[in-house]
């Protein structure tokens, strides 16, 4: 009996406490006065935690659009050199050039070689 009359006493006392939470009248009572800077310090806290982790998410976000961006330029550098080397290749400049009406030399290059005179002393 004893045990039953305790058990309503806490369910009364669970009930109460939640309508006081509910009505906001658990903030009038000196108690909660007395810790309500610390209750705000943790709200700050709280609220600073869920805008970090917003703004982690965003750099995440940013990060990996970045690193696709990187591989799509890299790729698109790979191409476009392979092309480069391609064109550069002699057969492809003599085809580009027959276009042109330019044919490619037959006759291997010769060296030019220039004697030189002593110059002048100008050291008078």
């Amino acid at each position: 009996m004893a045990i039953k009359k305790e058990m309503a006493e806490s369910k009364n006392k669970v009930v109460r406490s939640f309508q006081s939470v509910v009505s906001g009248s658990f903030l009038s009572r000196e108690e909660t006065m007395r810790f309500l800077p610390f209750l705000l310090f943790i709200s700050l806290m709280a609220i600073l935690y869920i805008a970090n982790g917003y703004y982690a998410e965003a750099k995440i976000r940013k990060q990996n659009k970045l690193t696709e961006e990187l591989k799509d330029l890299r790729s698109e550098y790979i191409i476009t050199k392979s092309d480069l080397m391609f064109i550069s290749k002699q057969s492809e400049v003599a085809k580009a050039a027959a276009i042109l009406g330019l044919k490619e030399s037959t006759m291997p290059p010769k060296k030019i070689v220039v004697e030189t005179v002593n110059p002048p002393n100008h050291t008078e």
